[in-house]
């Protein structure tokens, strides 16, 4: 599609239908500022099927729904303050959230034939923060609609705020809010968010340490694999190597070694002697600190996970390797000792490993019933310099008794051609989403 095919109509502030109370602060723990510098985006795409052209009410009813949902939601239409210790802290209020309004030709399914990682964040609109912090949305919104039917919500916030996990929690209470009628917030459908200021206090001293710092690598390059049922059911087993079954590693340890396993080939030019890359597993830490998905903020943990020199360089090896840590994750004592280590140099080595995250907890937004999902495309940015493995739910999260997943990985531009043509990869035939070899 030529640059002209997407045409944005206007951007507007959404406001809060009722005035939020003055004087209400939501304060950010380390674990939010460990993530500060980078930011989160989200794509999801709705079928035309069984939709008329509605040019523009989509987008009208949408944006009604958004204020709404923002009463329960202060501080997602709230700022960003510094305290008396000059840290950020969010400054509940009615400023509101940036909303893009746009118009694309064509359908949604004649788009998600051609779309790629590039054209794909034209659907998302995201600012950095310069030097008017107090003026600045940490989140934004894009509705889309597509002259030949369906539309797209983008959705993208700074990850000081919010992960990938809590930031869906948000979109579908949107969601949830638009596709019920005479409903005045999404808390039926949610519990209230919450912070949780036991890591504030657990950190105080922690939190006089500047922010980290995060190196980019400009020649990054997307590509999204979608791997069946069978196919993820194939790589646990030659993961699990012939071990009992009560050893049946999960699909994102399978997909995480899979992948680990093949990246260090690629990058090590192929010549396995050399060994793994580093790798850190991210994860949702929220079930380790004994706290439900609908605490508000950012609880994604890393910790590197480690092969030893001499073992044997295969696939199962590396799946073992993921799945002790995983396993060590689920600890809340080792949770909080990893989130007091994960500071200035220990931060800024994490960031240049090869960081794989697990999302396989995102949930299903459904915003009408006549507009069913399609897909859905998340992007945590900017990538280190190691480059990024995303283990996504299936495409049609209604499949969630199947173990089918799609993994999204941003690596170097050469090293994804590469990857592309890797034959353990191709082994289990994956569906290439956006990315393949031009």
């Amino acid at each position: 599609m030529a640059e002209n095919e997407i045409t944005y109509i206007c951007k507007r502030t959404v406001l809060s239908t009722r005035p939020i109370p003055a004087g209400n602060h939501h304060n950010l723990s380390l674990m939010d500022r460990l993530m500060e510098k980078k930011h989160v985006k989200i794509v999801s795409y709705y079928g035309s099927a069984g939709a008329t052209k509605i040019g523009g009410e989509a987008t009208r009813r949408l944006r009604e729904s958004l204020s709404e949902t923002l009463n329960e939601f202060p501080m997602v239409s709230g700022r960003l303050v510094k305290n008396e210790e000059g840290n950020w802290r969010v400054k509940c209020n009615d400023a509101g959230v940036r909303m893009v309004e746009a118009r694309a030709q064509g359908s949604v399914e004649e788009w998600l034939r051609i779309v790629d990682g590039e054209m794909e964040l034209k659907l998302v609109h995201w600012e950095e923060m310069l030097n008017t912090p107090y003026f600045w949305s940490t989140f934004y919104v894009q509705v889309t609609e597509f002259e030949g039917g369906g539309f797209a919500v983008g959705l993208s916030c700074s990850h000081l705020l919010a992960d990938p996990i809590c930031a869906t929690m948000f979109l579908k209470a949107w969601a949830d809010t638009t596709s019920v009628q005479n409903i005045t917030g999404p808390s039926i459908f949610h519990p209230r968010p919450r912070p949780n200021n036991s890591l504030i206090n657990y950190y105080k001293s922690s939190m006089e340490k500047p922010p980290p710092t995060l190196t980019t690598h400009a020649e990054h390059k997307t590509i999204a694999l979608a791997f069946s049922d069978n196919a993820v059911r194939a790589c646990i087993g030659m993961a699990q190597d012939g071990g009992p079954l009560n050893d049946c590693p999960s699909p994102f340890a399978a997909l995480a070694g899979l992948f680990w396993a093949c990246i260090s080939k690629v990058r090590r030019n192929g010549n396995d002697e050399d060994g793994f890359v580093k790798m850190s597993i991210c994860l949702n830490g929220r079930r380790g600190l004994k706290v439900g998905n609908d605490v508000f903020g950012n609880y994604m943990v890393c910790n590197a996970v480690e092969v030893d020199d001499w073992v044997e360089r295969s696939v199962s090896t590396v799946v073992r390797a993921v799945v002790e840590v995983v396993t060590s994750m689920e600890d809340k004592e080792n949770i909080l000792e990893l989130i007091n280590s994960q500071h200035d140099d220990q931060w800024s080595t994490l960031n240049s490993n090869l960081i794989c995250m697990n999302l396989e907890e995102l949930e299903e937004t459904t915003f009408k019933s006549d507009n069913k999902l399609i897909r859905t495309s998340y992007y945590v940015e900017p990538v280190g310099k190691g480059g990024q493995i995303l283990i996504l739910p299936p495409l049609q999260l209604s499949q969630k008794a199947q173990l089918s997943r799609v993994v999204v990985v941003t690596l170097q531009n050469d090293e994804v051609v590469k990857l592309l043509v890797n034959d353990l990869i191709l082994s289990f035939h994956p569906k290439i989403l956006f990315g393949d070899i031009q």
